[in-house]
C-alpha cells in the first residue's frame, strides 16, 4: 500500500511516499529509507526500490529531497550536499515516530547521488542500522574532479549568483542532461537521456536542472572521507559491472574496511541499476537478504 505523507527538514517540508507490506497491520517493522538520484524525483528508481522493498516485508519511505519534486524549497533545484545529508537523517526521525516502525531496525539505501549523502550521512547517525547503496556516486567530487578550472570558477561566482537572487532575478540553472544525444555523445550521458528524457522514467517534476550556486556547497563536501566512522555498522555497496561509476563504491568500501561489501551486478551499467528487471532483480535480492540479517 502506498501512502502521501509529509515530514520536516531544517524547516522545510518534505514529501514522501510511505509503502507498507501487505498483512502488516499492527505490527512494528523493519524500515528502509530510500533516496532519489541527483535531479530525480521519488516516482522514479526510488520508487521502483521502495515496492520491491515492501514486498519483501519492509516499510519503506521514498522521498523528495528539499527543494526538488513536491518537496518545498526555494530556489529550485538546489543541490545542497548538507541538506540532502539532513534530509535522511529527518526521515529516519520521521519513522521513530510511527507506531507502526521498530526504531531499532532502520535502514538507509542511496541511489546515485544519494548513495553519496547516504553513507556521509550515516557517518554520524547511528540510529541507522545498516547501510546500502546503488550506482553510488560522489557528485560533488565528480564535478570538482572533471573540470577542476571550471569548477573553481563556478564557485568563485557562487556570492553573486547570490547577489543576483536577492536582487529578485531567477536562479542560474545548469541542465544536468542535455535535450538531444547523437553518436557523438558520451555513452554515460545517452545513458541518463534515455532514462530521464524518454518515456521510460520522464517525470515533469524531474527538471534534470539543478541551481549552479549548488557549487558553494559542493566545493568542501566529501561523500567518502570518512566512511570509516560507519563501522561496525554494515555497508553495503552495489554497482553495475559496466558502471562508470563503479570507482565510487570500490574505494569507499576499501576506505570503510571490515563490515563493508561490494556487490557486483554483472553486465549492468549504472542507469540498468534504476529500473532494468535484469539488474534491478539481483540488486533487490541482495539488499533484502542484506537488510535481513541486520535489521
Amino acid at each position: 500500500m502506498q501512502t502521501d505523507v509529509t515530514f520536516p527538514s531544517n524547516g522545510i517540508r518534505l514529501a514522501a511516499h510511505l509503502y507498507t507490506p501487505a498483512a502488516a497491520e499492527g505490527a512494528r517493522l523493519p524500515a528502509v529509507v530510500v533516496g532519489h538520484p541527483t535531479t530525480g524525483v521519488k516516482e522514479q528508481t526510488a520508487a521502483v526500490y521502495a515496492r520491491r522493498l515492501a514486498a519483501e516485508g519492509y516499510l519503506a519511505l521514498a522521498f523528495d529531497a528539499a527543494y526538488q519534486g513536491e518537496s518545498e524549497g526555494e530556489p529550485r533545484g538546489l543541490e545542497n550536499p548538507f541538506q540532502r545529508a539532513d534530509d535522511f537523517r529527518e526521515a529516519v526521525s520521521y519513522l521513530t515516530t510511527r507506531d507502526d516502525v521498530d526504531p531499532g531496525r532502520i535502514g538507509v539505501l542511496g541511489i546515485c547521488g544519494s548513495g553519496g549523502y547516504v553513507p556521509f550521512a550515516a557517518q554520524t547517525d547511528h540510529r541507522m542500522r545498516a547501510v546500502a547503496t546503488v550506482s553510488a556516486a560522489d557528485v560533488p567530487g565528480f564535478f570538482r574532479d572533471a573540470d577542476p578550472e571550471g569548477f573553481r570558477k563556478w564557485v568563485a561566482r557562487s556570492g553573486e549568483l547570490r547577489s543576483e537572487e536577492a536582487r529578485g532575478e531567477p536562479a542560474t540553472l545548469v541542465s544536468a542532461v542535455p535535450d538531444e544525444v547523437d553518436a557523438s555523445t558520451p555513452a554515460p550521458v545517452r545513458e541518463f537521456y534515455d532514462y530521464y528524457r524518454t518515456p521510460r522514467a520522464q517525470h515533469p517534476r524531474s527538471t534534470n536542472q539543478w541551481v549552479l550556486r549548488s557549487v558553494e556547497g559542493m566545493a568542501h563536501f566529501d561523500s567518502y572521507a570518512n566512511v570509516r566512522m560507519i563501522a561496525p555498522r554494515p555497508l553495503l555497496m552495489i554497482v553495475g559491472g559496466e558502471a562508470f561509476t563503479r570507482h565510487f563504491s570500490e574505494d569507499a568500501v576499501a576506505r570503510a574496511g571490515e563490515g563493508a561489501e561490494l556487490f557486483t551486478v554483472e553486465g549492468a551499467t549504472h542507469v540498468d541499476l534504476y529500473d532494468r528487471d535484469e539488474a534491478v532483480a539481483p540488486a533487490v535480492a541482495k539488499l533484502a537478504e542484506f537488510f535481513g540479517e541486520h535489521l
